[in-house]
């Protein structure tokens, strides 16, 4: 699968916008020390006199202009720091402002060999284009880690909560250095989605890429692609995305029509995704006897040996807060 030409256009568009845009801010700044900071300004307009005079003085054949330029610009460079540090502002205030440092909102890197190849965050724009990830997106606008409570838990299932939440934090904080898969299973709205949100929301924020389906979406893309002849590329494609994303979310595991399809896919995902320690996230309402019971033997090992189990017990948080909305409604 890949992006059409509207789509391409549009993920540029906005780099064009947020490179616009962090230029804004920056010569806003320049223009607010420049007020607070009259000598600022001065060592400003002072660097391009130098930098012609010393030039004049090489031409001439003055040996040392080119030593002499270094040092004053060094020092101007000095003053313009210990100005900014006494006005309370940090050093590199005025220093350009990239929303992703790796490509500086270009979309691009540059490999080792000098080739360009897609950043992490474009790679992360093509994966919203592409999967329809919306869902994703409306979920992290609402649930992450800012917006946990624990009103909603009591007793056991306020431990159990409290564990599930550290085990999350943990994730993230260690996600760079450490292969990691998680498995939540318990009642309904008992906060397994909510958790995965916080997750991706963490994750997006430090530019990993992040695919999420629930389990019924997964399959109809597979099987959509799978069975239709023409979509062998789109199928390949598909494939490389879902290996090789940083983390994928299978949200509500069990709601799909269960089949000899659905098991072997899903074994094959769980499976490549292991051998290329690529993070996974399963969130489920089944038991784990019935997980046993509805998928291979393989899957249910595959899961309980390489996820840490995260069981979930409590009262329907949707329903609570449905019914509380409906009461301040009245």
């Amino acid at each position: 699968m890949a992006l059409n030409n509207t789509q391409y256009k549009t993920i540029i568009k906005r780099y064009e916008q947020t490179q616009d845009y962090n230029r804004h801010l920056v010569e806003e700044r320049r223009r607010q020390v420049y007020k607070a900071i009259p000598e600022f300004e001065e060592l400003d307009a002072s660097v391009a006199s130098i930098s012609v005079a010393k030039a004049k003085r090489m031409l001439d054949g003055d040996e040392a202009a080119l030593s002499d330029l270094h040092a004053s610009l060094v020092h101007i460079a000095q003053r313009k720091k210990l100005l900014l540090n006494d006005a309370g502002l940090p050093e590199n205030y005025l220093e350009p402002i990239y929303t992703c440092s790796t490509c500086k909102d270009t979309g691009y890197t540059e490999t080792a060999d000098g080739l360009k190849e897609k950043c992490h965050c474009f790679q992360q724009q093509e994966i919203f284009f592409l999967y329809e990830q919306s869902n994703i997106q409306e979920i992290i606008a609402e649930e992450n880690f800012s917006t946990l409570s624990y009103e909603y838990y009591q007793g056991d299932d306020l431990v159990r909560f409290e564990k599930c939440v550290e085990i999350c934090q943990n994730f993230v904080q260690n996600f760079k250095q450490d292969y990691h898969n998680l498995f939540f299973y318990g009642t309904v709205g008992t906060g397994k989605s909510f958790l995965s949100g916080c997750i991706a929301n963490e994750l997006l924020l430090n530019r990993h890429s992040v695919i999420y389906f629930s389990s019924s979406g997964l399959f109809d893309t597979l099987a959509r692609y799978s069975f239709d002849a023409k979509a062998k590329e789109t199928l390949y494609n598909f494939y490389k995305d879902l290996y090789n994303c940083d983390l994928v979310i299978i949200d509500d595991l069990g709601t799909e029509v269960t089949n000899t399809f659905v098991t072997s896919q899903l074994f094959a995902c769980l499976n490549e995704r292991h051998l290329r320690k690529k993070a996974t996230i399963i969130s489920t309402n089944l038991s784990l006897e019935e997980l046993r019971d509805r998928y291979s033997d393989r899957i249910f090992s595959r899961i309980t040996s390489n996820y840490t189990i995260c069981k979930l017990t409590g009262p329907d948080i949707r329903m609570h807060k449905k019914r509380a909305a409906n009461l301040s409604a009245d």
